[in-house]
């Protein structure tokens, strides 16, 4: 096994306050996407919604992922005036978040 040179994975798990229309969510998650264009520390941007038949979602409903090179990459991020003006608007949204940040383990076999 070893560390992905130069990647830092940062996942945010979500779910949304009830009262949150869909169509809101949809901006919202129109918003986080467009980021990836906005910062440039913040390489790619991928989003889902829960489908497992586990049932251990712990009533988190989406998942963030995004990618950057290096930890500074994700400070870089996270104290971005664009990131800084959009986590105001999203974060009150929620019920439930958890942010994870971590770096890949490629595992040969």
């Amino acid at each position: 096994m070893e560390e992905a040179k130069g990647l830092v994975k940062h996942v945010l798990l979500a779910k949304f306050k009830d009262e949150i229309p869909p169509d809101q969510i949809e901006q919202l998650i129109k918003g986080y996407a467009n980021l990836v264009n906005l910062i440039e520390p913040m390489k790619s941007f991928h989003w889902g919604k829960d489908v497992s038949v586990e049932n251990l979602h712990q009533g988190f409903t989406h998942v963030f992922e995004s990618t950057f090179e290096s930890t500074e990459g994700i400070a870089e991020y996270i104290g971005h005036p664009v990131h800084v003006e959009f986590a105001n608007q999203f974060l009150p949204t929620l019920e439930k978040v958890v942010v994870i940040d971590y770096k890949p383990t490629i595992v040969h076999t």
